[in-house]
């Protein structure tokens, strides 16, 4: 029922913000092709992190790099209640996580679910923020694209997608249980790229504002695939596991490299190269 998520509150899940532990461990497990977490979305609460991201800004800002600061919430007037904290702390933009996949009983549907919910959570949280707003999109629903234009239609700045696959389950088949605490969790990684620059793709032709393309991003290759597909910029989560903190240097080394053997002075030049022509 879309009802039964709108509620302001619902009991014993703590207060919008507070601290959260998240699952026990393992949270994580590389099963080869990628990987598979159930953290538990656990951090130090809104309090704490509002100065940690101020922190950020101080150090960052002689470097012009944006701070994008990333919330979630139990309820869609709680979405509201953490843009306005959160905001205090000033960041570039704020992501707003609404396609976590490691659910509980809790927790119903992820928000990212349905098109409606999804789009009251957007407006919620433009009502209570003048930062631009990212929404981070799911990629486990029937169709993505009605999801994008239902919250850019509520006044989303711009979009992230995808976030895991899943729920997965990864098996320690000498014990029989699962090797996450939780059980099941988010698939993540390698594994996945296809399906995220696909789902970039569609995104990008349907709606007119910028996307963050995430999802299984490893190499200088698979950006250049989230720039052919009209992503705008482009994240790097599990590749650190993989390659790294200096994947990143690395990354934009083998994106220089392409576009050097293919005489683009910018990314302009080949973005979006790979949709249809409009005309």
């Amino acid at each position: 029922m879309r009802g039964s998520l709108v509620q302001p509150h619902r009991p014993g899940l703590g207060h919008p913000g507070a601290e959260r532990s998240g699952y026990p461990n393992p949270v994580v497990l590389d099963w080869g092709p990628g990987l598979i977490n159930a953290v538990g979305l656990s951090n130090p609460g809104v309090e704490v992190m509002v100065e940690e991201i101020r922190a950020a800004r101080e150090k960052l800002a002689p470097l012009r790099v944006p701070v994008i600061a990333s919330i979630f919430a139990d309820t869609i007037y709680d979405f509201g209640t953490m843009a306005r904290f959160i905001s205090e702390a000033e960041p570039d933009l704020i992501e707003v996580n609404i396609s976590c996949p490691n659910l509980d009983d809790r927790y119903q549907q992820m928000f990212a679910a349905d098109s409606y919910v999804a789009a009251q959570v957007t407006r919620q949280v433009k009502r209570n923020t003048d930062v631009p707003v990212l929404v981070k999109l799911s990629p486990n629903v029937t169709d993505i694209v009605e999801i994008a234009q239902a919250v850019v239609e509520a006044g989303a700045d711009g979009i992230t997608a995808i976030n895991s696959l899943g729920p997965g389950l990864i098996l320690n088949v000498e014990t029989c249980r699962p090797v996450l605490a939780h059980g099941t969790g988010g698939v993540s990684g390698p594994a996945i790229h296809p399906i995220a620059v696909r789902c970039v793709r569609d995104i990008c032709r349907a709606v007119d504002v910028p996307v963050v393309a995430v999802g299984g991003v490893t190499t200088g290759r698979d950006v250049v695939e989230m720039i052919l597909v009209g992503a705008t910029a482009v994240g790097i989560g599990s590749a650190v596991h993989y390659r790294g903190i200096e994947v990143f240097r690395e990354v934009c080394g083998e994106l220089r490299d392409y576009m050097e053997r293919h005489g683009y002075r910018g990314l302009e030049e080949f973005r979006g190269r790979a949709l249809p022509s409009s005309g």
